[in-house]
């Protein structure tokens, strides 16, 4: 196996292990993971244990003026979707990844439930950074196998227009395969961001989203 081959297979074990350690006992993923977190669980001793390893900052972003795609093939103006009195939750994904996207796309999957009625008015919203692979039907498809509820929306679009919301949020990495996990949040429109580099449970988000809201 070449270098980077076993580099790369090395990250995937350790994710899927992340992963098995967030679904528990009864979860289930898309993009054929549900086999390695069975494995991982039948060969790793003792109970998987998720150690948040994040970095929270809170920053401004200037929205670029831009117009998206979101599953159901309908333009999104995005300075107009983030405008609301509503809290909103931001992350970045691309459908066919099998690393830290499930993770994080798991993440925003449990998080409603978790947060209860403190998550009733959030707003979700996941833009893929493939956006040539990923069309609104491929994104319709994903948000299906989540159970992604009506207030967790998924976007697509120009290439061009995905760099220049990355470049926004200071998430660019140059291409998909540098892309690292983050979460970005905030109350309403007009408020800062709070922005959490690196992975996180969907129990710290929920403290992290609780603190947010008594800011």
């Amino acid at each position: 196996m070449k270098p980077h081959s076993r580099r790369a297979a090395v990250e995937r074990t350790t994710l899927t292990l992340i992963l098995a350690s967030l679904l528990g006992a009864g979860g289930a993923l898309a993009h054929g993971l549900e086999d390695h977190i069975a494995a991982a669980k039948g060969k790793t001793p003792g109970a998987l244990v998720f150690k948040p390893d994040f970095k929270r900052s809170i920053n401004d972003y200037a929205m670029p003026d831009v117009v998206l795609t979101d599953a159901d093939d309908r333009p999104v103006k995005l300075r107009e979707l983030m405008a609301t009195p509503d809290p909103v939750m931001v992350n970045f994904i691309f459908t066919s990844c099998s690393t830290i996207c499930p993770v994080m796309a798991h993440v925003f999957a449990e998080l409603p439930a978790v947060l209860g009625a403190d998550g009733k008015r959030l707003r979700m919203v996941s833009i893929s950074i493939d956006p040539e692979a990923d069309t609104p039907l491929q994104l319709k498809a994903y948000a299906k196998s989540l159970h992604a509820g009506p207030r967790w929306k998924f976007l697509t679009g120009r290439a061009e227009d995905i760099k220049l919301v990355q470049l926004a949020f200071g998430a660019y990495r140059g291409n998909k395969m540098n892309h690292e996990p983050l979460t970005l949040m905030r109350q309403s429109s007009g408020a800062s961001w709070v922005r959490i580099d690196g992975f996180v449970s969907p129990d710290a988000l929920a403290r992290e989203y609780r603190m947010m809201l008594a800011m």
